[in-house]
């Protein structure tokens, strides 16, 4: 495993040096983008998952940070300008790529940014290997996938995940569910408040992002809950009551109802810090001067 310089004049990117990293996954090399910028202690930035996942939306909130601290957002495997092969994306894959990932990017105890899905990765690599992080901010956390939160079973859950990834019936029904009038449908739903922020070229861009090759096979995962790592709210719970690790959830007060309460009860617990600001499911894009705000003593306090 290695990383590489890529560029520091990337085209798609928020500004900072854009370097690659080389994983292996069974024996399959797989290229993972990241990207830098500022200086001083290091923040990893971790985008959430959704079918248009990119290191972008962490990037206006990298730029703040900048000033303070060296911000380092990752595209996952599978999302962004990270190889998209066509595995079949499992909670193993995130667990062990996020593990090996902070082990050979950093030297030192980092804080961690995380947004969405990416919470559960990190609270359990968090349990696992404490001295890993220093502090962690969870922004609009969730463990369940969209269809098992809209009431879908493991079974009908698999079997459109089986038909997504099928060679053409799959391409068919990816591309239905991400044209430019979905997404803009899914973002004015639960994942933007301000639709005035949604504009054509917003969309436009998030739709490219969609259309690359191989994009449908994370994605199929993540809707159908295949990437879920959680699968029960006490164990959930769980994970976050038995951290030693300063742990702040910043939750959008727009947030979808089963979503919201799912915040609420983590926010709940004993020692973990908790702010709301406006902003749903994407409000690190969204309102990142509003959680920049939020985070800012929790990151500065001794």
């Amino acid at each position: 495993m290695s990383t590489n310089l890529l560029s520091t004049d990337n085209p798609v990117g928020f500004g900072g040096v854009v370097k690659e990293y080389v994983w292996h996954w069974k024996n399959q090399p797989l290229r993972v983008i990241y990207e830098t910028l500022g200086k001083g202690s290091p923040i990893l930035l971790l985008p959430a998952f959704s079918s248009v996942s990119t290191r972008e939306e962490m990037g206006e909130l990298a730029k703040l940070l900048a000033p303070h601290f060296q911000a380092v957002a990752v595209d996952w495997p599978g999302f962004g300008q990270s190889s998209r092969p066509s595995l079949d994306y499992q909670p193993e894959i995130y667990q062990q790529f996020l593990e090996d990932f902070v082990k050979a990017v950093f030297n030192t105890k980092i804080a961690v940014v995380a947004a969405g899905h990416a919470a559960s990765y990190v609270l359990q690599l968090a349990l696992k290997q404490p001295a890993v992080f220093s502090r962690i901010v969870l922004v609009a956390p969730t463990w369940r996938g969209p269809l098992p939160t809209m009431g879908a079973n493991q079974q009908i859950a698999g079997m459109v995940r089986g038909l997504v990834r099928s060679p053409i019936l799959g391409q068919v029904l990816y591309k239905i569910n991400t044209t430019p009038s979905f997404l803009s449908w899914m973002y004015r739903r639960h994942v933007f408040t301000d639709e005035s922020k949604l504009t054509p070229s917003f969309i436009t861009q998030k739709w490219q992002t969609t259309q690359q090759p191989g994009a449908r096979f994370a994605s199929a995962a993540f809707v159908t809950g295949n990437l879920d790592a959680i699968h029960e709210q006490p164990d959930f719970l769980t994970l976050a009551r038995s951290l030693s690790i300063p742990l702040m959830v910043v939750i959008g007060e727009s947030s979808p109802p089963k979503s919201r309460a799912e915040m609420d009860a983590l926010a709940a617990l004993p020692g973990v810090t908790s702010v709301i600001i406006p902003g749903s499911l994407g409000l690190h894009e969204e309102y990142p001067v509003n959680v920049l705000e939020a985070v800012r003593g929790f990151f500065f306090s001794p």
